[in-house]
């Protein structure tokens, strides 16, 4: 049995957790699953870790180019995030004829065209199933055991930091500021919580989902993004009276005429499989034309899950480095467009605080007939302040272009002290 000799660029939470589960279960591995990984080469810039994860100078340095242009390193790991010198290091391992491991979303979403057509062009792998989901295993099965599918629904709570947010709001009537504070002082959110609130992280993940799922490239500027800052505690407890659970999707159909596909809060069904899953867990709900619905669920996050998607991704690599086959991951030939936002049709659940006076739903109703748009509920919820009530619209399905127009006329009456929320009601039969 040959040794596969790994270089691992980053040695942070998960590349250290990489190195713990490589020597921890190395001889499992050889007995297990055939192959002999060593991590023989490392790179980070605080020298710090070298010395704490058992890793001898030698071995060590903090240039990560030294790494990837070392001989003696068969396959290279890029943990190091972002998408600018990753980008190079990960084109520079192709080029060098290596395979390549990551848990890079970001730079796989932005730069998987390039990437991919180069490691086709070089004939090496490129493995990436930390990068969705952190440790459930939904890449590979949608790319090996659903292949006899033609999938059209790819969908799923892929940011665990919302989600633990939401659950919060949900059980316990939060603010989304309390919720905030409360997911940074555990080490859910960052400092700067951006990528996960406002639903980059979770675009950035659709994105490879979809890409995957329909053959097709989908980038992250291709994914309509919507956070969940504007969320209220009010909103989840009005979609609870109805029914309905709160979560912030990440959403990818395929349709006759192209890819529709995003990321914003939805109201779901509370008896649908995505409403229970809570706290800081992952799923991904997929429909295949043969094997119909189908879900994976698990921690979404963490160093240690993140990390055993790494090995899983390197154990496979090393099996086709030793016979000489190769998984390139997606090259993503059909090129369906995508669809804009404005043709998306779907429901809608508008809150308004207006003033409390005779005559104002009859102007409201009348801007929703004006542009076609039927409703299906209106509620009152008492009072939201001196002289105002709160108002509760639920639409029949409608055209997000007309829906767009009735909020952008609503917020000229003068009786609309605010739109407070719009939230699209997803349709899950």
């Amino acid at each position: 049995m040959k040794t596969i000799r790994i270089g691992i660029l980053g040695l942070g939470v998960v590349g250290g957790g990489v190195i713990e589960i490589i020597n921890r279960h190395r001889e499992k591995m050889k007995s297990h699953a055939g192959v002999d990984l060593e991590v023989v080469r490392a790179a980070d810039l605080t020298t710090e870790r070298f010395a704490q994860l058992g890793l001898s100078p030698q071995q060590c340095t903090t240039d990560a180019f030294e790494v990837v242009n070392d001989p003696n390193v068969d396959i290279v790991v890029e943990l190091i995030g972002g998408v600018g010198v990753a980008r190079d290091l990960v084109l520079a391992a192709i080029n060098a004829g290596k395979p390549v491991v990551t848990a890079n979303k970001a730079l796989l979403a932005t730069y998987g065209e390039e990437i991919f057509n180069a490691a086709d062009a070089k004939g090496v792998d490129i493995r990436f199933e930390a990068s969705v989901g952190g440790g459930i295993p939904v890449l590979e099965p949608l790319t090996h055991a659903l292949t006899g599918n033609e999938i059209t629904r790819v969908m799923g709570i892929v940011n665990g930091t919302t989600n633990y947010m939401l659950t919060r709001m949900t059980d316990d009537g939060l603010s989304f500021d309390e919720v905030l504070k409360e997911a940074q002082d555990l080490g859910y959110a960052e400092a700067d919580p951006t990528a996960d609130v406002d639903g980059l992280d979770a675009a950035a993940k659709i994105a490879i989902l979809a890409s995957l799922a329909f053959n097709s490239r989908v980038t992250l500027d291709d994914v309509y993004a919507e956070g969940i800052r504007k969320l209220s505690a009010t909103d989840i407890e009005y979609a609870e009276e109805i029914g309905y659970t709160v979560k912030l999707l990440g959403i990818a159909n395929k349709l006759a005429d192209g890819i529709d596909v995003r990321v914003h809060p939805t109201m779901i069904p509370c008896n649908h499989q995505l409403a229970s899953v809570n706290g800081v867990y992952n799923a991904v709900y997929l429909t295949g034309d043969f094997v119909g619905d189908v879900m994976f669920f698990g921690e979404g996050a963490g160093a240690g899950a993140a990390a055993s998607a790494v090995v899983g991704d390197l154990v496979e690599a090393a099996r086709a480095y030793q016979s000489g086959n190769k998984v390139i991951g997606c090259t993503c030939t059909d090129n369906l467009p995508i669809r804009p936002l404005d043709t998306l049709r779907t429901r809608y659940c508008v809150r308004l605080i207006i003033e409390d006076k005779s005559g104002v739903i009859a102007q409201l109703g009348a801007v929703f007939a004006n542009y076609g748009v039927s409703l299906k509920s209106l509620k009152q919820r008492g009072a939201a302040g001196a002289g105002q009530v709160e108002f509760i619209f639920m639409t029949h399905e409608t055209l997000e272009a007309d829906m767009q127009k009735v909020l952008a006329d609503i917020a000229q009456i003068d009786a609309v002290h605010e739109v407070a929320s719009v939230l699209r009601v997803e349709n899950l039969d």
